[in-house]
């Protein structure tokens, strides 16, 4: 792989191009090059430049706080944290198992969320590229010039993640960061009023998901040189499956395949995830570097989200979404793709499985009644592991005596694509702008690569201690009183 293009040698001799920020992603980031005098690319990287802390200031809140409070990572997947981290404390109440009335509720909030949240990325953040081309005028890359050029495209786009944004509210409370999900279930059901007006709409929903795959698919299939190829490595890829190898976004086992497609682990209970993968830090980035450990950091990193699960599952348990699933098998011709642009073609078959998922359960008559909560032995410590719209995201929390968070280690989605980012800005790099005269569009290619794999910046950047973070202390005439800092390969917090 391009590992030599993480660090140039003699960097002070180079000429440094950044990128910042880059657009239509959420969160902040930029991308440094560092070019010699021919243009020839030296070094790539994308930085991540946000800091939030989360992992620290959980700790010494009570936990119930907790599902209310890690969502606010982010504006965009607030749902998949509030999943997640109630999920992982569930054991604390004692709830080894939710009520069906709980589990059915929770899947319909989680997919409500992965509707609105692929509709959101595919039309409003990549379609201005996708449809109009990467060098496109930079006035026309956006949602406006798609709606002026692809009206009803973009009228589905919008109808379409409202009706996932309807699901939450209706399921959490709020559109954005709601409650509905607690430790040990839901604190509220679902009316046949709000179960009706889902209803009335839902079968429209899946016929407009469909027309996005079959969007998607004729994108690649009339520029296959483009899309097969652009920004192209292979990793492995790691997911959630359920139990019999299905696509399941809300509960499971690990699975992680090779990038030939071979299974080399399987059945990976969610508790024992830090027994299998580890996150590697370097001094320029606040985002860390996940691997599994068995392979180490050169060899052992993977991507995750939609390209990994609906490669890494055997079978998508929704009839259309997994008539699509084949149709996508069948393009790579016996092996994984691994291009970033597929992203697209399936996050929308994902999409299209969201919206059947949420049609069935409006049909569950154990939405509109049954018991909201379970209840066991009090427990101590809970792990939870869901699929959020951008990957595999875990949470994981112990709590004390005292009712308090004692440990939190939270690994988003986006931060277990971070290598795999980096690869593909390197090999967009290395392809499009090595030796060349540099231009708005050229250097759009590398925020393409980026926006391929929907990264959230803000979820991704929540850790403190073992990074690179320098605090100065100054005084009224800005004159330096002291400094701390915490180097990513020492101690936190040294003078």
């Amino acid at each position: 792989m391009s590992f030599e293009l993480e660090t140039a040698a003699n960097r002070e001799n180079l000429r440094r191009v950044a990128i910042d920020p880059v657009s239509r992603v959420e969160g902040h980031g930029k991308v440094t090059l560092l070019l010699d005098d021919a243009g020839h690319v030296k070094e790539a990287r994308l930085h991540i430049v946000e800091f939030r802390g989360f992992e620290k200031f959980i700790q010494g809140r009570p936990y119930w706080e907790v599902p209310v409070m890690v969502q606010r990572l982010c504006g965009i997947c607030p749902v998949s944290h509030h999943l997640a981290a109630a999920k992982a404390l569930d054991p604390v109440v004692g709830a080894a198992r939710v009520t069906a009335s709980a589990d059915k509720i929770r899947r319909l909030m989680h997919y409500g969320q992965i509707l609105q949240s692929h509709a959101l990325h595919f039309f409003h953040l990549s379609s201005p590229d996708l449809l109009f081309g990467f060098e496109s005028p930079v006035q026309q890359r956006n949602i406006v010039g798609v709606a002026a050029a692809y009206p009803e495209v973009a009228r589905q786009g919008v109808l379409l993640r409202k009706f996932g944004q309807e699901v939450i509210r209706i399921t959490a409370g709020k559109r954005v960061h709601g409650t509905g999900a607690i430790p040990g279930g839901v604190n509220r059901l679902v009316s046949r009023e709000d179960r009706d007006l889902l209803r009335a709409d839902a079968d429209q929903i899946i016929a407009w998901s469909r027309d996005a795959v079959h969007l998607a698919r004729r994108l690649h299939e009339t520029n296959g040189s483009l899309y097969d190829e652009f920004g192209l490595f292979r990793s492995h890829l790691l997911s959630l499956v359920r139990a019999d190898g299905a696509l399941d976004l809300y509960d499971g086992v690990l699975r992680l395949r090779d990038a030939r497609g071979l299974i080399v682990k399987d059945g990976v209970p969610c508790a024992d995830y830090d027994v299998h993968l580890r996150e590697e830090v370097k001094p320029w980035s606040y985002m860390k570097f996940p691997y599994v450990e068995a392979l180490g950091p050169a060899r052992g990193w993977y991507k995750v989200g939609p390209l990994a699960r609906v490669q890494n599952c055997d079978f998508i348990p929704s009839p259309l979404a997994e008539a699509e699933r084949q149709a996508f098998i069948d393009h790579g011709e016996g092996e994984p793709i691994h291009a970033p642009l597929a992203y697209h073609w399936a996050r929308m078959i994902e999409m299209l499985h969201a919206a059947e998922v949420i049609r069935d359960l409006l049909d569950d008559p154990d939405i509109l009644t049954g018991e909201r909560m379970a209840e066991g032995p009090r427990g101590r410590e809970g792990v939870g592991i869901i699929e959020a719209p951008r990957g595999t995201l875990i949470h994981h929390y112990r709590v004390g005596d005292d009712d308090l968070v004692s440990y939190c280690n939270l690994i988003v989605s986006t931060t277990h694509n971070n290598q795999a980012m980096n690869e593909a800005v390197r090999q967009v790099a290395r392809r499009y702008l090595d030796g060349r005269q540099l231009t708005e569009g050229l250097l759009n290619h590398i925020e393409v690569a980026i926006r391929a794999f929907d990264p959230c910046l803000s979820c991704a950047t929540h850790a403190l201690g073992k990074m690179p973070l320098t605090v100065e202390l100054l005084d009224t005439d800005g004159t330096p009183v002291d400094r701390a800092s915490s180097p990513p390969w020492g101690p936190p917090w040294t003078s």
